[in-house]
């Protein structure tokens, strides 16, 4: 049985060989808060071990960022420290690989003036453009990984011991990926084969449109012509092999901007900018949302849908089986890397140029041409469980069954 210390071992490995897949002589960044020192120090040996030129950690502490944002003035929300953010797009243009390390709080800015963390929001997003595009047109590789914070599993373990928790939320991360299993590389070669034969028979059908149902969800998402499904594995434009979320469950592409029609329910809880917002629905009509309501955090999902033009539109359909290892759980995470790779999901905003056939070459003015979403943001939220239904429509008006009770029909 191998002991926590070598169960994180591996689970750095995997950031570092299967997630960015650092090269030898690259430059590593690794974003990551405070709390997550153990994890990051194991990272950064892993990273040199493999070769890593520099390593690059850019910490945060959630906590000075929400006292920002509730004493500082509101001007200063409307700045970024732009030599931090030309430093990553210079590091990008270098093929620096960049590392995401998520410990969530899923309440921590309750209480917030949801418009200072929408300005907030949107002045990061738009400043650090240069970095998205470099990720969304695939010069880079770069992945997300998670790690337990106190709050994080006092939200998903509310039942057992609080000394306890953290520990069952670290062993829940090792299962979700893989980590506790003999051979775990082995493992992910494996799952993302299997993915790849899901995205494979997608993209030969290249269907016009999918057609969702279940309960509080009557739902019409046209796709693009020359639409690309992509699974776990992606390639960097060095040609890089690369997995951006561990975990991943998801078969995934871009909507055709104008093409969504009907109302979406919510399934699981949606934790944004440190808010919760649970149950709410969507209607949309010719791609955009008409109307939206929540039972809890209506505030913030009015700033999520209003941030731009852009995210009144949808950027991604995600299609993941109901039974899934992070789905078997039975656990809310809390988390939108975890619960999306728990449900299929939808995000509002910005799309994957690289879901596009050629889409990586072309310039944002073609991506709209060719019917791609553009937006400061981009935000999963879980729409699937085990009454979705969904129909994959021809150009013929063919109707294929692509899901059923949740799951892959195929």
């Amino acid at each position: 049985m191998p002991t926590f210390q070598e169960k994180l071992h591996t689970y750095a490995v995997l950031a570092i060989k299967l997630g960015v897949n650092l090269q030898q002589g690259q430059t590593l960044v690794i974003f990551a808060p405070i709390g997550a020192v153990e994890f990051v120090r194991s990272l950064v040996t892993r990273a040199y071990e493999s070769g890593a030129r520099h390593v690059y950690v850019e910490w945060f502490d959630s906590y000075t960022t929400r006292i920002k944002y509730e004493l500082a003035p509101y001007e200063a929300l409307l700045e970024y420290p732009m030599w931090q953010a030309d430093g990553y797009e210079e590091l990008a243009k270098q093929n620096a690989a960049f590392l995401y390390v998520e410990v969530s709080k899923p309440d921590l800015m309750k209480g917030i003036d949801p418009q200072r963390l929408q300005t907030a929001s949107k002045t990061a997003n738009a400043a650090l453009t240069g970095l998205t595009n470099a990720r969304l047109t695939n010069k880079v590789s770069w992945a997300i990984v998670a790690a337990p914070s106190q709050e994080w599993a006092d939200k998903v373990f509310p039942a057992i011991p609080q000394e306890e928790r953290v520990n069952a939320l670290w062993e829940a991360i090792f299962k979700a990926t893989r980590v506790d299993l003999a051979d775990p590389i082995g493992a992910w070669k494996e799952h993302a084969s299997t993915l790849e034969t899901k995205s494979g028979y997608l993209n030969e059908k290249q269907f016009k449109s999918l057609y969702y149902r279940a309960e509080g969800t009557d739902l019409i998402v046209e796709l693009p012509k020359d639409h690309l499904w992509v699974s776990a594995g992606n390639s960097n434009q060095q040609g890089t092999a690369y997995i951006a979320n561990i975990p991943t469950e998801e078969v995934f592409t871009s909507p055709l901007k104008t093409g969504v029609n009907g109302t979406v329910r919510s399934t699981k809880p949606l934790v944004y900018n440190g808010v919760l917002i649970e149950n709410f629905s969507l209607t949309f009509e010719a791609g955009r949302v008409v109307a939206y309501q929540a039972e809890k955090g209506q505030d913030m999902l009015k700033t999520l849908i209003e941030l731009d033009e852009g995210s009144h539109y949808l950027g991604e359909v995600a299609l993941v089986p109901h039974r899934s290892p992070i789905s078997d759980t039975g656990l809310i995470f809390y988390n939108t890397l975890y619960d999306e790779n728990a449900s299929c999901h939808l995000a509002i905003g910005r799309a994957f140029p690289f879901c596009l056939k050629d889409g990586v070459t072309m310039s944002g003015e073609e991506w709209q041409q060719r019917g791609l979403n553009t937006s400061l943001t981009h935000v999963d939220f879980m729409m699937g469980g085990e009454d979705l239904s969904i129909d994959g429509i021809m150009e013929n008006g063919e109707t294929v069954a692509v899901f059923r009770h949740g799951s892959w029909a195929f």
